[in-house]
């Protein structure tokens, strides 16, 4: 009987309405149940749209503040998943709308790419090496690097699609996109990230095993030297 009780007040048994009809009464923990559950999405979606780790917190934080306040308005007509990420990627385009403003009077100063993990999916084993973290660690950072260089649309649509994984429908509901139209992007930004992708290997493939510098001076010395002195073994003439 316990079980049952339990189960019917978790957060995690609730439909989407109920969920949301229980935050609606001011249950905190429902509350907080529902934001570990779309924290990732919610902070990928508006880093997509601000490429900044601080500046995409804030964006998640204000769209968090915004659904409590309105949350009593959710009627179910979507996914609760899909009107919460619609919250929070009109919060991120009104922070860029005004970012962009205020660089029209004040020059903002270029950023550097901040790092931030991404939860990892690797099972537990000898890539916890330190250096298979250093190695993941640069990997990360390249793979974030050449998607916050993606055109702006297509980065929203490969953040919601390609990393988070959402369906065609949900990522054209949450972008106010035809369904067509995120196929379309989808594709471009696979095309562009692999072609960006591919011209890094091809240039580490042209530094992998770099012959430069002292090693080549050394071998090319020690050639000479033994050309330079008849060898013992070489027969008298």
């Amino acid at each position: 009987m316990l079980a049952t009780q339990q189960a019917a007040t978790d957060p995690a048994q609730l439909s989407d309405t109920q969920l949301a009809r229980r935050i609606a009464q001011g249950d905190v923990h429902a509350f907080e149940q529902l934001m570990r559950a779309h924290n990732r999405t919610m902070f990928r979606t508006a880093r997509a749209i601000l490429r900044q780790d601080a500046e995409a917190e804030d964006a998640v934080q204000d769209a968090y503040l915004q659904a409590y306040r309105s949350i009593g308005s959710f009627r179910g007509d979507a996914r609760l998943s899909t009107w919460l990420v619609r919250i929070v990627v009109n919060e991120a385009l009104a922070r860029r709308r005004k970012d962009a403003r205020r660089a029209a009077i004040v020059p903002l100063r270029p950023g550097g790419i901040e790092e931030h993990e991404f939860e990892a999916q690797t099972p537990t084993s000898d890539q916890d090496s330190p250096e298979s973290q250093t190695q993941r660690s640069e990997l990360r950072r390249l793979l974030e690097q050449k998607i916050d260089q993606l055109p702006e649309k297509h980065r929203a649509v490969f953040m919601l699609r390609g990393v988070e994984e959402l369906p065609v429908q949900e990522t054209a509901a949450i972008l106010g996109i035809p369904e067509a139209t995120v196929r379309t992007r989808f594709f471009r930004a696979r095309s562009e990230l692999r072609a960006a992708l591919s011209q890094e290997i091809d240039l580490a493939f042209d530094d992998a095993f770099a012959f430069l510098g002292e090693r080549c001076d050394r071998i090319v010395a020690r050639v000479l030297a033994k050309l330079s002195r008849p060898s013992a073994e070489e027969p008298a003439r």
